[in-house]
């Protein structure tokens, strides 16, 4: 039998009952909507987590403290008081690699304005931070060296905090009060959003000179200033791995580690933060297609269901075609194809109701957070191959009990 005659009689048993029909492929564009759906909002979020960390910088290497330890156990990187502005100064001036360094020390501390107040962090930068960090400000100006040498008592809102301290009118040029001390507000910065960590935008910027005399004033034993963290950011791409090396043997020689003994810092680089983030959300991209692939499997359960409601109401149909003659593949072939026929259209249109449902959510905010939707070419491809497979597969089964029966007991059949 000709593929147009077995196409022409499976659209005609198909259309016996439309409705039927109907209701079967929307098991299936459900499904597909669902798949297409779920997986761009995977998708979206993938890439606003990875868009986010490369918003704070190019080429960027964090140097973290190391770990102190606490009756035997480990507090974690981070909680040492090993890294100083004094070591971010030999970096800047012995790497030949860096371009910029930006230290930085951070408190968690309460802050008050005329008639609002916030607990945020307020973060102690150099002037290079805004560069390096990539923190453009939106309105106002950011500090500069002569108010890093003059410990001057301004400050830099995040845009969130501007937003919560003076929600009706603008803050440069007003004060707020940090622990009992007055800062001038010289500008407000560009929103950024928010990263696995939290939100870029609840943050204040001061002169780190500033923040280590009237907030946070810790020093080694030998006097040097202890920070948080140092930004480093390195001429290119290229020389990231020389340049970790390099500022690897300078803070060992600076801090005195002997060969054999654990470094009391550790190094991160940028691309490996957005590569580990970047495979973590891929288990999350995964997991929204399995959940969705439920869905669209149900809807194979409905395909066979009425495939096999199908093959008994025709008995007798198929008793008299195969009596004139028609071949065991002939019958095969056709319930194959009805069954593909539903799954195909259902895929379809299940396709276009997933863009549909992408492009209708793409943006709306849900707890403080815009929904990013990202439909790339693979995702309806994969759902309408998911989809086809799936009418096939549970087709085959109708497809050939219909085809075993024998003629005599088809045409005896009420």
């Amino acid at each position: 039998m000709r593929a147009g005659q077995v196409l022409r009689i499976s659209i005609k048993g198909l259309s016996t009952n439309m409705l039927r029909s109907a209701l079967t492929a929307l098991g299936v564009i459900i499904g597909v909507m669902a798949v297409v759906a779920l997986l761009s909002i995977g998708r979206g979020s993938q890439k606003a987590i990875t868009s986010n960390i490369a918003s704070m910088g190019t080429n960027l290497l964090f140097i973290a403290p190391g770990t102190t330890t606490v009756e035997g156990v480990g507090q974690g990187f981070g909680t040492a008081l090993t890294l100083t502005s004094e070591d971010a100064d030999a970096i800047a001036a012995k790497i030949s690699s860096v371009a910029a360094v930006a230290p930085e020390v951070s408190v968690q501390t309460q802050v008050v304005a005329v008639r609002q107040n916030t607990r945020t962090a307020v973060v102690g930068v150099t002037p290079e931070y805004q560069s390096v960090r990539n923190y453009p400000v939106a309105e106002g100006d950011f500090f500069t060296l002569a108010d890093m040498q003059n410990r001057s008592a301004v400050v830099v809102l995040g845009s969130s905090v501007a937003s919560t301290l003076f929600p009706d009118s603008d803050p440069v040029g007003q004060t707020i009060t940090i622990n009992g001390y007055t800062q001038t507000i010289i500008g407000v910065l560009v929103s950024k959003g928010s990263t696995a960590t939290g939100s870029l935008d609840d943050r204040i910027l001061t002169p780190l000179s500033s923040l280590q005399m009237r907030f946070l004033a810790q020093t080694t034993s030998t006097g040097e200033h202890v920070v948080s963290i140092i930004n480093v950011q390195v001429a290119s791409a290229g020389e990231i791995d020389t340049t970790i090396q390099e500022i690897t043997a300078l803070l060992e020689e600076r801090h005195r580690i002997t060969p054999g003994n654990p470094d009391d810092f550790i190094i991160t680089n940028q691309q490996d933060v957005i590569a580990a983030l970047r495979q973590s959300t891929e288990v999350w991209v995964l997991f929204l297609g399995v959940i969705a692939g439920i869905s669209l499997l149900v809807g194979g359960i409905g395909i066979m269901n009425i495939m096999l409601v199908s093959v008994t109401e025709r008995t007798r149909e198929i008793g008299i075609r195969k009596a004139v003659g028609a071949k065991k593949s002939d019958i095969l072939l056709q319930f194959l194809t009805e069954a593909a026929l539903l799954s195909f259209a259902g895929g379809g249109l299940g396709v276009l109701a997933g863009l549909g449902v992408s492009h209708v959510i793409s943006g709306i905010n849900l707890t403080g957070q815009a929904i990013q939707t990202v439909v790339s070419a693979d995702i309806p491809i994969l759902a309408v191959s998911v989809s086809a497979a799936i009418g096939i597969i549970f087709g085959l089964y109708p497809a050939l009990r219909a085809a075993n029966l024998k003629p005599i007991d088809a045409l005896r059949y009420e």
